[in-house]
Parts: structure tokens; C-alpha cells; sequence
């Protein structure tokens, strides 16, 4: 099972950017689809994006498509999530995800992270 570490959270203004980052242990990373989520105060966790293992495919909610761009850089072992734009709505506890394929992370991810915190202020 991988080891997944969340970073780069932070407090920003509306309208700001983040760079969130996952660095993940383990040799396996490469053939892992990974996956960021979030959850905010009182809602349940949410589905951002997701990308294949060789980084060529990228999936995202509506509410971040043309604002938060997925990508990973395998020989890293880190995924990043770019979020700009950003607004109060954007709150929450942002989770990194690792499964065998995108859709077991955007269902079932095999690891989680601990989580980093965003706090957008407007």
C-alpha cells in the first residue's frame, strides 16, 4: 500500500492560486491512477480530479473544470493539484487519493492521505 503526504495548504484570498502537492512512498506510484478530493465543514467528502497513471488523462468535477488543472510528475512520485481562481467555496480539507485505475480512485481509493487544509477568504 502506498504512503500518501498532502502539502501546500494554506490561507488565500478570493480569486488567489494554490499548489497542493502529494508525495507518495513506495515504487508503485508510476501505476497509479491518483485522485485529489475534499471536504468542507459539515459536507461530505467530494470528488476534484483524477488522473491516469501516465498522466495523459485528467477528470475533474464541474465546479473546478478551467480553474484546477491535475498533473503528476512520476519520476517525483508527487501529484499536484493547481488551483486558481479560487473561491470561499473552495474551503475545505483537501485529501490526495491513490488507486489502481481512475475509476477506483473516484470510487474506492486503495490509500488516503491525512489531508491538508484550504481556507479561501472572501
Amino acid at each position: 500500500q502506498v504512503q500518501l503526504v498532502e502539502s501546500g495548504g494554506g490561507l488565500v484570498q478570493a480569486g488567489g492560486s494554490l499548489r497542493l502537492s502529494c508525495a507518495a512512498s513506495g515504487r508503485t506510484f508510476s501505476s497509479l491512477a491518483m485522485g485529489w478530493f475534499r471536504q468542507a465543514p459539515g459536507k461530505e467528502r467530494e470528488f476534484v480530479a483524477a488522473i491516469t497513471w501516465t498522466g495523459g488523462m485528467s477528470y475533474y468535477t464541474d465546479s473546478a473544470k478551467g480553474r484546477f488543472t491535475i498533473y503528476r510528475v512520476n519520476a517525483k512520485n508527487t501529484v499536484y493539484l493547481q488551483m486558481n481562481s479560487l473561491k470561499s467555496e473552495d474551503t475545505a480539507v483537501y485529501y490526495c487519493a491513490a488507486g489502481p485505475s481512475v475509476a477506483v480512485v473516484r470510487t474506492t481509493p486503495a490509500s488516503w492521505g491525512q489531508g491538508t487544509q484550504v481556507t479561501v477568504s472572501s
